[in-house]
């Protein structure tokens, strides 16, 4: 990332708009379960959010230095923390009920390296588990934001079938002005 995206994204106004708003949209009306992966969480803004939430969270995140500040961070709740390739994940299969991923994959280039983080996360949930997330819609202000760094966006209209391709039974996708809402949930069995 570059030093601007770096800056909004480990600033407070940032930490507090995922808080008050990402959360909770993307978890409106949804038990997660006890074993959640968290997939590229970055600075760890949402991971905060969630470690007050839940009784334990793991993190795959593929930045070392990111890895290393998430695994010192204190605070309620128990996060275990990877450093790992999202498209590869480290992690054995069914063996999470809820995998979460917060405005990173437009981070993940090409889009075939988005496809197979799609299939790893299906892999590793347990039937009938979901996979959430958020991602920021294609702008102009995106663009800017991402001046210099990888830069994939995911198109909102075509995700539904890239989750069901992926291997998830049933997709959902909504939209706010700025960014979209996915839910997907494996097949039960």
């Amino acid at each position: 990332m570059n030093l601007v995206h770096r800056w909004l994204c480990s600033s407070g106004r940032w930490r507090r708009t995922v808080e008050q708003h990402v959360v909770p949209w993307v978890l409106d009306g949804l038990d997660l379960g006890p074993h959640v992966l968290e997939v590229g969480p970055g600075y760890g803004a949402a991971t905060d959010v969630l470690r007050a939430r839940l009784p334990h969270l793991a993190c795959v995140e593929i930045d070392p230095s990111l890895a290393r500040g998430l695994a010192r961070r204190g605070g309620p709740g128990c996060v275990d923390v990877l450093c790992g390739d999202a498209t590869a994940l480290p992690l054995p299969s069914a063996a999470f009920d809820a995998a979460l991923c917060f405005t990173m994959l437009h981070h993940v280039a090409p889009r075939e390296r988005q496809d197979r983080l799609l299939q790893e996360v299906a892999r590793v949930l347990r039937p009938g588990g979901v996979f959430l997330g958020v991602d920021s819609l294609a702008s102009p202000w995106l663009r800017r934001l991402h001046w210099f760094d990888t830069l994939e966006p995911v198109d909102p209209s075509t995700f539904a079938e890239r989750l069901r391709v992926a291997g998830f039974a049933r997709a959902e996708v909504a939209l706010n002005p700025y960014a979209f809402r996915f839910r997907a949930w494996k097949a039960a069995g």
